[in-house]
């Protein structure tokens, strides 16, 4: 592959670094990470407690600014955006849910999900049409008129997982998205997730403490100590080597 053909990517970080300043020096957050991720991809970030992985995230969903580095979306640069170029490109080409779903309490399930329509101008019928298809789809079929406070919490996280895609956003981030679930639909939530991201081409990103779900990603990135330390590409090895790290 010569110069001119040179695979693009629709998220890669180059050398990122953040830290934070304490009274015994400083921390480094996120030290000298550089990934690369496709459109159609979804992928894990995994790692103990405190290895990085959330600031990472909140690095790639334009919350939170690197000391230094590059993260480039479709090839803009969020680490050199403003509040406001950041604040249109959340809007416009990321999509994320955390573990607070932060869903508007006295909007239903699907008035939720056409929110993010709505704040880029593009709830019409195709998009209302849309936000009911892609909640019956994450088994809420009969709850798209419900509140928030009538829904329980892993219906509420499927509705900020809808919400999510709704836009057809460039990079898909999720942060512990089967946290509130049971096992049975945590497996499908995830499942349907990969699912969307290959079938409509986003890339994806998800923070996960549950290795079960690494069964439906695409690749494992493993980060410690705020480092990218390795990455896996084969299923039967990244199940076999994280589970037995656990033990």
């Amino acid at each position: 592959m010569n110069n001119s053909e040179q695979k693009t990517y629709a998220l890669e970080t180059k050398t990122v670094i953040k830290t934070y300043q304490s009274d015994s020096g400083t921390i480094h957050a996120v030290d000298d990470v550089s990934i690369q991720i496709s459109s159609g991809e979804f992928v894990a970030l995994v790692g103990p407690s405190g290895s990085g992985k959330t600031t990472m995230l909140s690095m790639l969903a334009a919350l939170l600014q690197p000391t230094s580095g590059k993260i480039l979306l479709d090839g803009q640069d969020l680490a050199t955006m403003d509040d406001r170029q950041r604040v249109t490109m959340r809007r416009e080409k990321i999509g994320f849910t955390f573990q607070a779903n932060n869903l508007v309490p006295y909007l239903s399930a699907v008035e939720n999900v056409e929110l993010m329509l709505r704040l880029n101008d593009k709830l019409d019928k195709t998009g209302k049409l849309r936000a009911r298809e892609l909640l019956a789809r994450l088994g809420l079929a009969e709850r798209m008129n419900n509140l928030p406070g009538q829904m329980s919490g892993g219906q509420q996280q499927r509705v900020a997982i809808a919400r999510a895609l709704i836009h057809n956003p460039s990079l898909v981030l999720a942060d512990e998205p089967t946290a509130s679930l049971d096992t049975e639909r945590a497996y499908q939530v995830v499942q349907t997730f990969a699912g969307l991201i290959h079938e409509q081409n986003r890339a994806g990103i998800m923070v996960t403490h549950d290795l079960r779900m690494c069964e439906f990603v695409d690749r494992v990135l493993l980060m410690q100590d705020g480092k990218l330390v390795r990455t896996y590409d084969n299923h039967d090895e990244i199940m076999n080597e994280l589970i037995s790290a656990r033990h």
